[in-house]
């Protein structure tokens, strides 16, 4: 039977090929049997095609020989020890560094607003504990689904350093920084403004005076007068019936706090109403910004912010991220990083042809048909 002749693509081969050669390779020079850069790509590819665990991975690159020799290079396919042993060794930072930029590369238009939020991965919680786990807080622009930085939470710190950490190297100029209340800071609202962004950040309890303020004006019927408020279409989708109302206090000075906060345009809060078969919940969360712009951007830009979320239930969704039982560190970061690959590359080639079809659906389509895969990476 005439082998199959796959037309290789210069971004899947040469281009990934390059970048994962510069990862950093601990193995003593002499006792390699497989290259660090093969290994990581075949990795890639079985996570791309929805695989979790690392035997199916060492199938998939057993039944797919001639492809991966073809299209990378890859002479012969790693033990499943080897491939443990690899994800245990490799810096998991340093593949992150590497994807993130891949990811910048393959997706040119990125958008204007960053989300940040945190996941722990909720299987490398110590036994007995309820937390304490690997947490990962990631920047990630909305509109494109490409990472822009993340960074690694330990038991002994918590978000809001880690993250005024990542805003010194990352470039947020001209971009919108959505955040929940965890990070409503002070030197988070300087640091964002010194960079050239702008901030849409929670407000709750953490800032009592500020927030007890805000939630006395709004909730006193006497300062209607003073409130801009806008009532957004009403959404109904499966079931469920959505309205969103603006509400925007017309001047901020009254707050005793409000000149403490770097670039601060605008406090307004958010109420939603969501009927669904169940019930009606009723509920309003508060914002503080540096924008002052119409309350449909500034609707727009608060319920963006969501997209972050479900990226982070799509990883336990569709790879079972929360259960994945490696013990390794370095392990868990190297997945994360190509799990979130794996969505983007998704999420973008399922919009630009316009598909119906679930994520979990066109990663098996995409494990059966090898030119699928070539073409979603390209």
């Amino acid at each position: 039977m005439k082998a199959k002749i796959y037309k290789k693509k210069a971004y899947t081969n040469e281009i990934v090929r390059e970048k994962f050669s510069n990862i950093k390779d601990y193995r003593i020079p002499g006792m390699i049997d497989h290259p660090l850069a093969d290994i990581i790509i075949i990795i890639m590819c079985g996570v791309i095609c929805g695989l979790e665990k690392s035997e199916q991975i060492v199938k998939y690159a057993e039944k797919k020989g001639d492809f991966l020799k073809q299209v990378f290079g890859i002479e012969t396919g790693p033990s499943k020890s080897t491939i443990e042993r690899i994800l245990d060794m490799v810096d998991g930072e340093e593949v992150s560094e590497v994807i993130i930029e891949i990811m910048k590369m393959r997706i040119l238009r990125l958008g204007d607003i960053v989300s940040v939020d945190g996941k722990v991965i909720r299987s490398t919680i110590p036994k007995g504990k309820t937390h304490g786990g690997l947490q990962i807080l990631t920047a990630y622009f909305v509109e494109s689904g490409v990472v822009l930085g993340q960074k690694y939470v330990h038991e002994k710190t918590n978000e809001i350093p880690v993250f005024q950490e990542m805003l010194c190297y990352i470039n947020i100029k001209g971009k919108i920084i959505t955040a929940d209340a965890m990070h409503c800071q002070k030197k988070t609202c300087e640091m964002i403004m010194a960079k050239g962004g702008d901030y849409v950040l929670g407000l709750k309890g953490n800032h009592g005076i500020l927030h007890s303020q805000v939630d006395s004006f709004f909730s006193n019927p006497e300062n209607a007068g003073k409130i801009e408020s806008f009532e957004a279409p009403v959404e109904k989708h499966h079931g469920r019936t959505e309205t969103r109302i603006f509400y925007r206090v017309a001047d901020i000075t009254q707050f005793d706090t409000s000149e403490n906060w770097s670039g601060l345009k605008s406090i307004f809060a958010v109420r939603r109403i969501v009927e669904t078969r169940y019930g009606t919940s009723d509920e309003i969360g508060y914002y503080i910004s540096s924008l002052d712009d119409s309350p449909v951007k500034m609707l727009n830009t608060v319920r963006s912010h969501w997209k972050i979320e479900s990226m982070h239930w799509l990883l336990d969704v569709i790879f079972s991220e929360d259960d994945c039982a490696i013990s390794s560190e370095n392990a868990h970061k190297t997945l994360n990083i190509l799990r979130k690959f794996a969505l983007l590359l998704h999420k973008t080639f399922i919009a630009e042809h316009e598909l119906k079809t679930s994520f979990k659906t066109h990663m098996f389509e995409c494990l059966l048909d090898d030119d699928l895969l070539l073409n979603v990476c390209s």
